[in-house]
């Protein structure tokens, strides 16, 4: 892997901002096309697919933010030096090659290339057919914006492949694929994991709990469920499930509040056994796989909860481990929630929605992992080195 030096990577950033602010009619109207031939207008798919100036801008911001960051690679993570004379030094390096496949969403096709190429990496990105037209214009800023500073346009490669080629391209790819990352829903991810001969980081499903404790302030809770539902459907951090607890004070009531609140705001309430007998004129459950789904919709489940430890255990066998709430006024019950759980992201009195890189601080981001290894939450710059050890001796030999 050749090494490229901070200024002449950041140099690239710069060219490629002017670049997406010069040509963001023809970007725009490139996603037309696009939005044309997909043929709906609403929608997860719809909404993610949406190129406008508002999402140029976004572009542009995450490529800025990125040029400002550290360069992540060459740090040194630690060094020891051996009673034997021996000098050992960790170091981050880059991955060397990343795949990414994703559907929707250009705005990935600005994301995860400014980061994968900051730290270094050659990055093949391929797009769902949807956004073919926008993902190539995207691709052609990005080749331009290298050849303006003497770089090979392998580094950000767009990958035009249908379904059987691609599954061919995961089990021959030309050059070893050190990390591939799929951004979609299980199809997707159980489809690369089945073909891939690389490491496979999952970017998963959303499926988000909210746990309304007994020991609530009701107002808060209603305040945050609507907002991680409401707030951008298309999002895998949206809520979907929200239990409540059985002893929750004027509990009745308090869930008349909360059918009121999302009829109000035009999102389809399901219920579990329990909760119909107080919301009778809302639908059951249909089956067991209900609990399973990220809708991506508006569209909630409302379920009762005995205590703290059957909601625990609720989540962690339903939800996808990426994000889950608890609305509490006690710290000691919110402490254990956010320990047990097994999600990502675990939050205490606050939304879902803010399990995102830009949200959370750390910037543009590759995926939200919801694998364990090597990085679980937002991919950031940061997460896409790996390390080296740089050893040094004087003819040093084991005995």
């Amino acid at each position: 892997m050749i090494l490229i030096d901070t200024k002449t990577k950041n140099n690239v950033l710069k060219s490629m901002i002017n670049i997406l602010d010069k040509r963001r009619e023809e970007i725009v109207a490139a996603n037309q096309k696009d939005l044309i031939a997909f043929g709906e207008t609403e929608g997860a798919m719809y909404d993610r697919l949406i190129v406008n100036n508002k999402k140029v801008d976004g572009m542009i911001q995450s490529v800025k933010e990125v040029m400002e960051q550290d360069d992540p690679v060459g740090q040194t993570i630690e060094h020891r030096k051996l009673d034997s004379g021996l000098a050992i030094t960790n170091k981050t390096a880059p991955f060397g090659n990343i795949m990414i496949i994703y559907e929707s969403r250009p705005d990935v096709t600005i994301e995860a290339a400014v980061l994968a190429f900051k730290a270094n990496n050659k990055i093949y990105l391929k797009g769902g057919k949807e956004a073919i037209n926008s993902n190539k214009i995207l691709e052609e800023c990005w080749h331009k914006a290298l050849l303006e500073n003497d770089l090979d346009t392998s580094w950000i490669q767009l990958l035009h492949l249908n379904r059987q080629e691609t599954q061919e391209f995961l089990k021959n790819p030309p050059e070893k694929l050190d990390l591939i990352v799929p951004r979609g829903g299980e199809r997707l991810i159980a489809f690369v994991k089945e073909h891939a001969t690389g490491a496979v980081l999952v970017s998963g499903r959303g499926n988000n709990f909210l746990y309304v404790s007994e020991n609530a302030d009701f107002e808060i809770a209603k305040k945050v469920m609507l907002n991680a539902k409401i707030d951008k459907i298309s999002g895998c951090n949206a809520l979907d499930k929200v239990l409540v607890s059985r002893n929750l004070p004027d509990y009745e009531n308090k869930l008349r509040e909360l059918q009121q609140m999302f009829r109000e705001n035009g999102v389809k309430i399901l219920v579990d056994e329990e909760i119909h007998k107080v919301l009778n004129d809302e639908d059951k459950i249909p089956s067991e796989d209900v609990w399973y789904e990220e809708f991506l919709a508006m569209k909630v489940v409302i379920g009762g909860a005995s205590q703290l430890d059957a909601a625990i255990e609720t989540i962690n066998k339903y939800s996808g481990g990426h994000s889950a709430s608890i609305i509490t006024t006690d710290k000691v019950e919110a402490l254990k929630f956010m320990e047990q759980v097994d999600s990502a992201a675990v939050y205490h009195n606050a939304s879902t929605r803010f399990t995102d890189g830009g949200a959370m601080g750390v910037g543009a981001e590759l995926a939200i992992s919801t694998d364990k290894l090597h990085h679980r939450g937002p991919l950031g710059l940061k997460q896409l080195v790996t390390n080296k050890y740089y050893v040094l001796g004087e003819g040093h030999i084991r005995a």
